[in-house]
């Protein structure tokens, strides 16, 4: 009997040997060919609307993000709402302009190192040619101006009044995009296209005439659309352009982006759209122009399951990696969930769009963009699909891999055989991980019952097992050494000269 129980577990090992993935090798050749590798991925951040920046739980998210990616730029909607004050007529409808909050926004995005991304958006009440308004818990008015004159005026005002306060050398290196997604219901002009035309056209001829090095640029739509006809527009009408920019989201149908009945995997979609609008403008008047993403994230629904999860740290290195050399920036919306579009947050994850949950708590996608802010400027060249071979300027090394698993699969542990050949002296690598057991909070969160509202000591666990996991040390033996990598997982490996 032990005869054949033993022959059974060798038939058994045996197949179980044939059936088992082979690592994927990674061949760090660090004389390889190179390119720059801008980090474009974490220049710009979105977040909720202009008046909650005033806000201490704002401006602290704002700081601890500024931390760990070193962002620029800050991108929200509403400076034009009437809760920001800017915009009243007199008895006789002449215009009263009052700046207060404005200065108060933008001086304090300043004073933490974040330059606006200023989206002109959206219509004053007194201004507007309709009183009607968006779904939005805060109720932006998205219709035309009753003046197209009054408008372009308007925005000259506001142009002027931000170079008199903070100087053109500064406002130049700003971006104003004229409002948003106006191929949605946030714009509500009939027809659509030819209406946000004069919106732009407008607007982009009030800013240009406080001082031509001011950048404008549009049309800020969603789903990649209108790029190639809002270029032509502009150049036969001879309008200023500066830059494009768009939105688009992973569960986007492609129906509404390509006009395909094709299945778009979530994991493609956000490059597959970039890839087409580079194409649109490359083949364009002004082929040159740059391309800002202002919007991308993996659902623009709210799905625990993605944007709060571990999901996210595979997804992110995988759009970056797609997308790189095609978009000037990518700006990840949003990076924090101070943000009220649906009203008064009622739990703590509900699969809100930010990096940050309330209370500064960091999600997985923090830690993954965490991590991924320490991959050099220079980009090795590799040849798989889950990795990323990066040399900083004091010739680290810094390789990311990641284990992407589409959400309706179970997934196993990917295995990397790691090979240092060019690297005599490593003798060890430091990993730092994002995945199921490391810097993953909402494990921490359910094991706790998912409290709609937590305590006082609760809310403390969740900081704490909401932090990025200490990294490991690695051995290298023979020039090489092996990881696993667990599905939905990203691993960002520093290999020291």
């Amino acid at each position: 009997m032990r005869i054949i129980v033993a022959f059974i577990c060798l038939i058994t090992a045996g197949l179980q040997a044939q059936t088992a993935p082979q690592p994927t090798v990674i061949v760090v050749d660090t004389a390889a060919a190179s390119r720059p590798f801008p980090h474009y991925w974490e220049k710009v951040f979105g977040s909720g609307r202009a008046i909650l920046t005033l806000r201490e739980s704002y401006r602290s998210d704002l700081r601890t993000v500024k931390e760990a990616t070193g962002f620029q730029y800050a991108r929200f909607h509403n400076i034009f709402h009437d809760e920001v004050g800017v915009y009243d007529e007199d008895a006789t409808g002449n215009p009263i302009y009052n700046w207060s909050y404005v200065d108060q926004i933008y001086d304090g995005l300043l004073a933490n190192g974040i330059r606006p991304f200023v989206e002109l958006s959206f219509m004053p009440k007194k201004l507007a040619a309709q009183q009607v308004f968006h779904a939005f818990w805060y109720k932006p008015i998205p219709a035309p101006p009753k003046d197209w004159n009054k408008w372009e005026e308007f925005i000259y005002q506001f142009g002027k009044h931000l170079v008199e306060r903070y100087g053109i050398d500064e406002v130049s290196h700003w971006y104003f995009e004229v409002w948003n997604e106006p191929n949605l219901d946030f714009w509500v002009g009939e027809p659509k296209q030819p209406t946000y035309f004069s919106l732009y056209d407008h607007a982009a001829q009030g800013l240009k005439r406080v001082d031509q090095r001011i950048l404008v640029g549009g049309p800020a739509t969603a789903q990649a659309a209108w790029v190639d006809v809002f270029i032509k527009h502009c150049v036969d009408n001879k309008i200023p352009l500066d830059f494009v920019s768009t939105h688009v989201y992973g569960n986007d149908r492609s129906e509404d982006v390509f006009g395909t009945h094709e299945t778009i995997p979530r994991e493609d979609m956000v490059c597959r759209a970039v890839k087409k609008v580079h194409d649109q403008v490359s083949a364009s008047a002004k082929p040159a122009l740059p391309i800002h993403w202002t919007e991308y994230n993996a659902s623009y629904m709210n799905e625990t399951n993605v944007t709060d999860a571990v999901y996210m740290a595979a997804w992110l290195p995988h759009t970056i990696r797609e997308c790189d050399g095609l978009v000037n920036t990518l700006s990840y919306w949003t990076f924090s969930d101070v943000f009220e579009e649906q009203g008064v947050l009622k739990q703590p994850f509900y699969g809100g769009f930010g990096i940050l949950a309330e209370g500064g708590v960091p999600k997985p996608a923090f830690n993954a963009f965490k991590l991924l802010h320490t991959l050099g400027d220079t980009r090795i060249n590799l040849s798989s699909d889950s990795a990323l071979l990066t040399r900083r300027a004091d010739g680290t090394i810094v390789l990311a891999l990641w284990n992407l698993v589409p959400l309706d699969q179970r997934g196993i542990a990917k295995q990397f055989t790691v090979k240092l050949p060019s690297l005599k002296n490593a003798k060890s690598v430091r990993v730092s991980r994002v995945d199921s057991d490391h810097g993953n909070v909402m494990r921490a969160y359910e094991n706790m019952g998912s409290p709609r509202s937590p305590t006082k000591a609760q809310w403390g666990e969740l900081q704490k097992t909401g932090q990025s996991a200490a990294p490991e040390s690695i051995p290298v033996s023979h020039r090489s050494f092996s990881i696993a990598v667990p599905p939905e997982g990203l691993a960002v490996i520093e290999i020291k000269p």
